[in-house]
């Protein structure tokens, strides 16, 4: 279970938990059936060449959902996620299988964040997050924003 942030836990370059991901390309299958993006950039080779990336690449899709599993897991269960973007600006390659279950070895990621700013709104805590995915080797290639609403301590 996730400990649970308050808005008093939190200052400005507070850094959020950092959470590391693996793409295979079993789980771009997975995420293209699941989200209807069936983008031959995501899977075919050769389709990928003519494009220009040299391999199929990880949908940005599927990173944002990186961050935003990043920011839910980070405020826990009061907290409350009101907005979050990002923009892709690099490729991600994913591992290849070795076998059905198994990935190659190869890149991890790192969904990472800090505070910017934190101040309370129409009766609400608000924390202003810098967040992104960096690749292997500590790129950020999915930089973006994040704003949450935390609880406060209750008084004794």
């Amino acid at each position: 279970m996730v400990k649970q942030v308050y808005y008093e836990d939190v200052e400005v370059g507070t850094e959020i938990t950092p959470l590391a991901k693996i793409a295979t390309t079993h789980m771009l299958v997975q995420w293209a059936g699941a989200s209807g993006d069936f983008n031959p950039l995501h899977y075919d080779d050769d389709f990928a060449k003519a494009m220009g990336v040299g391999a199929p690449i990880v949908h940005g899709a599927l990173k944002r959902a990186w961050l935003g599993h990043l920011m839910t897991d980070w405020i826990g269960e009061q907290g409350k996620l009101k907005k979050l973007s990002c923009q892709y600006r690099g490729m991600d390659y994913p591992r290849k299988m070795k076998t059905r279950e198994e990935p190659h070895d190869g890149e991890t990621w790192w969904c990472k964040g800090k505070v910017t700013k934190k101040y309370e709104e129409g009766g609400e805590h608000l924390v202003e997050c810098e967040i992104w995915v960096e690749n292997g080797k500590g790129e950020k290639t999915t930089p973006g924003s994040a704003l949450v609403a935390l609880p406060k301590r209750k008084r004794k």
